[in-house]
């Protein structure tokens, strides 16, 4: 039996004990019984907003709409505050009108935007509710971290279904560019979000349906709040939803272009602490670290732009484009390809600092080993003198000298003979000058 009808049967015998143990508590009298009642209640309550936690909104809408109407309030009394607007969108009219009267179920701040184009200037149209959407026909309608049930209803509302852009990033290439059955155009697209040195590949659904562009995303995006605001201040910068679409793009690779300009700022200081004299190994790693993030963000900026471009090329190949729409999405291509190479570039540039580091890091460590070669030179030839001054002969050889001045003698010549031997190896690092200096 599905997980779904368990709970369901779970919250009518829940519902069912509530009542029953409210009629028994009625019937008796005492002084506590008030108290034993409001206890009892608050348990059921609980019992009840557990099993509600974890059920869809869809199946909370379906299960009030089957309950008689005393069970019905007596269920919604129970959902949680903040999961009421969500049920909201999936009841009837009627029982919605019933349970909480002349509320209606509203959108989140800044979830839904309608947008008009008027004498080429797009207007924002205020959304709050599902009354709003009544009797307009926008240009574009934008959906910002909408839920299922929001999204869900504005697509019933105007005809279109309208997917979650978060549960599209595992389709195959070829099918986030197509044309559906009812001659919707539908992109799915990544667009690049960066904040705080961190950098995200947001997907952003593009649905063109009867002269409406919809926009589904789950995060804000600069590039949106940008273009929104350069629309309603430039006149004639948009006339259709393809338009929009082309502004978007065009918007997007400017972005990309102003974060691979960062890009090669932060390389240079970079580059600086690479080629200056020392640097530690403490540097070297920070260094890598830091070459290692301008990487992955260049790589994000170089596949965000190539779906740009594969989505621009199927626009073209749809024969959707107007003479004008086409020279645009030509000229974006170009700055694409501008920024292909540029990211190539930033490709070498990364590579050689990351190969300087490296060498950086080798040299260190060849100057520890250097080190470790000098010292066992040096204590060589006085561990075989030292081997001597062990052998009986050399006891046979000073037998006519007494012991410590033997032994102090031979402690002297060891010292001597390892300093000359440091001396040697000195001389012969810092090796002979060329002629001519």
């Amino acid at each position: 039996m599905p997980e779904r009808i368990i709970s369901e049967q779970a919250l009518r015998e829940l519902l069912s004990k509530q009542k029953l143990y409210e009629g028994l508590l009625h019937s008796q009298h005492g002084v506590r019984q008030p108290i034993v009642e409001s206890l009892v209640h608050r348990q059921h309550v609980a019992e009840i907003a557990n099993r509600l936690d974890g059920m869809p909104s869809q199946a909370i809408a379906g299960l009030l709409e089957a309950l008689p109407i005393d069970e019905a309030h007596s269920l919604w009394t129970c959902l949680p505050a903040a999961r009421e607007n969500e049920v909201l969108w999936e009841l009837s009219d009627a029982l919605r009108e019933t349970l909480v009267g002349s509320r209606e179920p509203r959108f989140a701040e800044s979830r839904i935007n309608a947008f008009d184009v008027v004498d080429g200037r797009v207007r924002q149209v205020c959304i709050g509710g599902r009354h709003d959407l009544e009797g307009i026909q926008p240009a574009w309608l934008d959906l910002l971290g909408a839920t299922d049930p929001e999204r869900r209803y504005v697509g019933e509302h105007f005809g279109v279904t309208l997917p979650d852009p978060g549960q599209t990033t595992g389709l195959e290439i070829s099918s986030r560019f197509q044309i559906d059955g009812m001659g919707s155009l539908r992109l799915w697209s990544n667009f690049l979000l960066y904040r705080d040195g961190v950098s995200k590949s947001i997907p952003v659904v593009f649905i063109v349906h009867q002269g409406i562009l919809f926009t589904v995303r789950n995060e804000d995006l600069p590039v949106f709040r940008l273009q929104g605001q350069r629309a309603r201040s430039q006149t004639g910068s948009a006339a259709d939803s393809i338009d929009l679409i082309l502004d978007l793009y065009g918007a997007d690779v400017e972005y990309s272009a102003d974060v691979l300009e960062s890009i090669y700022q932060r390389l240079g200081e970079i580059g600086r602490q690479v080629l200056s004299e020392a640097m530690s190994d403490e540097d070297a790693a920070t260094v890598l670290a830091g070459i290692a993030e301008e990487e992955g963000l260049n790589g994000r900026i170089r596949g965000n732009i190539l779906d740009t471009q594969r989505a621009l090329f199927f626009l073209i190949r749809s024969r959707r484009l107007l003479p004008g729409q086409l020279d645009d999405a030509k000229q974006i291509l170009r700055d694409i390809d501008s920024l292909n190479s540029h990211t190539a570039f930033l490709f070498d540039k990364i590579n050689f600092l990351m190969d300087a580091t490296v060498g950086f890091i080798n040299i260190n460590q060849n100057k520890q080993v250097s080190r470790l070669t000098i010292f066992s030179v040096v204590i060589m030839p006085l561990n075989m003198v030292a081997g001597i001054g062990g052998m009986s002969e050399f006891s046979m050889m000073t037998a006519g000298i007494p012991w410590p001045s033997a032994y102090a003698g031979l402690a002297a010549a060891m010292g001597l003979m390892g300093w000359g031997t440091y001396l040697m190896l000195r001389r012969l690092g810092t090796g002979r000058k060329p002629k001519g200096r």
